[in-house]
């Protein structure tokens, strides 16, 4: 089917082919020799510098006012906003002044890139701009930014559709203020957990992301066929039991900041696929871990916002040491008021019921256990808290607790009422790690169909022998969120998997461009 161009397309293909009977390449090749940016332009300039400074700058011409001889132009580079101002007979000074006439004021649009050689000046209202010698078209915008306008304090054509913002992030970044700056935010949060853990002495790896057994995690993978090797394969859920079988070759502490792919729901907090960082270290046990993380996220916090808070939905979260440490039992206990510890799983089944909470025939001690705190517990825990030493139904990859029957050394981060860690004293005992697997078979048997497969390749390493080892995953997409007081995940991912748009969607949504 053929596309069907508005109004405002057609005219810009005009103007381009109307530049190519002109001589002007609307995408030349060269390169263009910037040396400078907007923000360190308007942040170095001293009025009683007596030198002029020459620069050239580009980017994207965002707004234009004409003004006969001369114009005002907004262009938009990778580091913000600038006014450039641009005069006839500067550009053209000699007799053709077909350049700026015809060029500059009629063929180029709003969007347009565009490169500018000019000295540096403020003028009489005191804004500091650029003095255009020379102006090149660096490339011709097809498409219409949508342009925001104000009437009585209302935006109108605003780019603010959450949809359309998702589904066409590169029109978001450029037109809404604030966007960019979030993922810029999502890059450091990346770059300190990763300086954080290298300077520790561990190792970045990479473990394989199409996997014979979906394990490390209960969740429903995604499949995909090896046409090569004619097999069914798993996207990875978890990097766990490949980062332990580098343990067991004898590194001291290995990480993988990578994706995960999950076949579950999507909301608000959750994305099929997401960003997860998984870090192992020998020798260690859940309660250094528990240390590790607060020093590792209050070093995050104070590098992306300069202080060791950050604001979410009117809270202000606290990632200064210590936080809070509380038993899952005693957590549920606190809310409800039942002791779920001495009871039996038709006993939890019935608090369940009585805490509205839904349950079905496959779920065992462990996930009614889980359910229950998800839904009574979980929403409540606004500064961060780790909930720890969870029954042993709901940790089969997790060593028995030292000192508590029934309990294993595990801890889930809470913060701002959802989990964003999960860590472990791993298990490393291979005949208790089977008979977990078996366990976990049976759940399946029952319908439970995010409960783990027997990796047995994974039971072959454990028996060379694994050390005593400590664990933990953080999803990346919902500490960025936190970073960056973000209450929708979408928000922090650059291309979030979207439902296939509808045909009444394709139409255009482009506003019309301002009045030059």
């Amino acid at each position: 089917m053929a596309t069907v161009l508005s109004e405002q397309e057609v005219l810009r293909r005009q103007n381009m082919q109307t530049l190519k009977e002109m001589g002007v390449n609307p995408y030349p090749a060269a390169e263009y020799p910037t040396d400078a940016f907007s923000t360190e332009i308007v942040e170095s300039f001293r009025d009683d510098d007596e030198t002029v400074r020459e620069v050239c700058i580009a980017g994207r011409m965002m707004s234009r006012r004409i003004m006969g001889k001369a114009s005002f132009v907004e262009l938009k580079d990778s580091k913000g906003r600038i006014q450039v101002y641009i005069t006839r007979d500067d550009l053209c000074p000699g007799e053709d002044k077909a350049l700026y006439n015809v060029v500059f004021k009629k063929l180029l649009d709003l969007g347009d890139f565009i490169g500018v050689k000019g000295f540096v000046f403020r003028t009489q209202t005191g804004q500091v701009s650029v003095h255009c010698k020379e102006l090149t078209l660096l490339s011709k915008s097809l498409k219409p930014l949508p342009v925001v306008k104000y009437k009585d304090g209302v935006a109108y054509d605003a780019f603010e559709d959450p949809e359309l913002r998702y589904r066409q992030r590169y029109v978001d970044l450029i037109v809404n203020e604030g966007v960019k700056e979030t993922f810029e935010k999502r890059s450091k949060v990346i770059k300190t957990m990763r300086r954080v853990l290298d300077e520790a002495g561990y190792t970045e790896v990479e473990t394989p992301i199409l996997q014979s057994i979906a394990g490390g995690a209960s969740a429903r993978p995604f499949i995909t066929h090896h046409n090569s090797l004619d097999i069914d394969l798993y996207m990875r859920i978890a990097t766990e039991l490949y980062l332990k079988r580098l343990i067991v070759g004898g590194f001291e502490g290995v990480y993988e900041i990578g994706k995960n792919f999950r076949n579950e729901g999507m909301d608000r907090n959750h994305n099929p696929e997401f960003t997860c960082m998984e870090l192992y270290v020998q020798y260690k046990d859940y309660n250094w871990m528990m240390s590790f993380t607060e020093k590792l996220l209050e070093e995050i916090c104070v590098s992306v916002n300069g202080k060791p808070e950050t604001e979410i939905g009117g809270n202000v979260i606290s990632f200064k040491a210590p936080f809070r440490r509380l038993p899952i039992l005693d957590a549920i206990k606190e809310k409800t008021g039942y002791d779920l510890g001495p009871m039996t799983e038709d006993e939890i089944r019935d608090v369940a019921k009585k805490c509205g909470v839904e349950t079905d025939a496959s779920m065992g001690k462990g996930k009614l256990i889980d359910e229950i705190f998800g839904e009574t517990c979980e929403g409540t825990f606004i500064q961060p808290t780790f909930i720890t030493d969870y029954p042993v139904e709901m940790s089969p990859l997790t060593k028995m607790h030292r000192s508590k029957p029934g309990l294993t050394e595990r801890f889930e981060l809470m913060v701002n009422g959802k989990e964003v860690a999960n860590a472990y004293s791993e298990l490393n005992d291979p005949i208790d790690q089977e008979e977990r697997f078996r366990e976990q078979m049976r759940l399946a048997d029952k319908g439970d169909d995010e409960a783990m497969i027997i990796d047995q390749d994974f039971l072959r390493a454990l028996q060379y022998g694994m050390p005593p080892t400590s664990g933990i995953g953080i999803g990346i997409d919902r500490l960025v969120m936190l970073m960056t007081g973000q209450t929708q995940i979408q928000e922090v991912l650059f291309f979030p998997q979207m439902k296939p748009r509808k045909a009444a969607a394709e139409q255009n949504t482009e506003a019309e461009p301002e009045d030059e």
